[in-house]
């Protein structure tokens, strides 16, 4: 898929301010060149980005945004940005983020995470854990960061970013031997079933994306593999199943599939098809599609397409 970048933000900015884009490139030194791309809509350095966004005293993504030509991908970037309420971007929020949370073991209903989302506020008529909050705020985060950086490939330190969002602030955080950010430092098991060891992980995982780079056309069977794969190697010390699922629709919104979102009411179906992958790829397979159906309705329902 491809993108351009619009820097209309960055124009109503100057044009607010009576600033030139002349003026302000020799303020910050920036280069003619890099002003140049900006003028034809291509990517520049995040940090010049950032530079020009304290100067003008706004975020960096009121400044510019990605135009993509997948419908999809763009609907989602569109109604982020414009913060519209009760669309389908709203609605991948809500349901990803509780579905995805309550197989790892959440204590928030769909309508307390649904609260969080809209209001920034929950109802605690009941006792619930601070970590089931700070996750549910961090994982509509990782989300957006999805969505920003959807047609980037996929990297180990894409990877680790989402990670990093969504365990940030969490009591995990404050273990010295919890790595925030980074592979795990211990030992784990899934399941009672042994992941790879530490001191493998990083050489397992470049593996993995070497692998997963040389397929040409990636098809939807192609990131379920890849998501098998990821679990198998349980590379962080906790979220790996939440960042798995992330990675899954950052890439199926990258090569232009339709995200699927496991339910917890189906993940019993999908820790078989997990554990089954070796003997039977029916089992996963059956309930990501499942789940890419679920999606597709809920497009429908938005009048989105391909």
């Amino acid at each position: 898929m491809n993108a351009v970048i619009s820097y209309s933000g960055l124009s109503q900015k100057l044009d607010e301010r009576d600033i030139t884009k002349t003026a302000l490139a020799k303020e910050l030194g920036i280069s003619s060149r890099t002003m140049a791309k900006i003028g034809r809509g291509e990517k520049v350095a995040r940090r010049v980005l950032e530079r020009m966004a304290a100067y003008l005293c706004c975020p960096v993504d009121e400044l510019c945004r990605a135009v993509s030509d997948n419908n999809l991908l763009q609907t989602l970037r569109d109604e982020k940005y414009a913060r519209i309420s009760g669309g389908l971007y709203h609605e991948l929020q809500v349901r990803m983020t509780y579905n995805s949370n309550r197989i790892e073991g959440s204590k928030l209903s769909e309508d307390q995470t649904r609260m969080i989302f809209e209001t920034n506020t929950v109802d605690v008529g009941e006792s619930l854990p601070v970590d089931d909050i700070i996750e549910t705020v961090n994982h509509f985060r990782a989300i957006d960061f999805c969505i920003d950086v959807a047609e980037e490939p996929l990297s180990e330190d894409v990877i680790k970013e989402l990670h990093r969002i969504l365990k940030q602030g969490t009591k995990d955080s404050s273990l010295a031997w919890f790595a925030v950010g980074d592979y795990k430092k211990r030992a784990n098991m899934v399941g009672g079933r042994e992941t790879v060891r530490p001191e493998e992980v990083a050489s397992r995982m470049r593996s993995l994306l070497a692998e997963y780079d040389q397929i040409v056309d990636v098809s939807i069977d192609d990131i379920i593999r890849f998501h098998c794969k990821f679990e198998r190697i349980h590379p962080f010390q906790d979220g790996n199943g939440r960042v798995g699922r992330l990675i899954v629709l950052k890439e199926c919104l990258r090569f232009g599939l339709v995200p699927f979102i496991i339910e917890d009411s189906k993940k019993m179906y999908y820790y078989r098809g997990l554990s089954e992958w070796d003997r039977e790829r029916g089992y996963l397979t059956d309930t990501c599609l499942n789940g890419q159906d679920a999606f597709k309705r809920l497009m429908s329902m938005f009048d989105v397409r391909f």
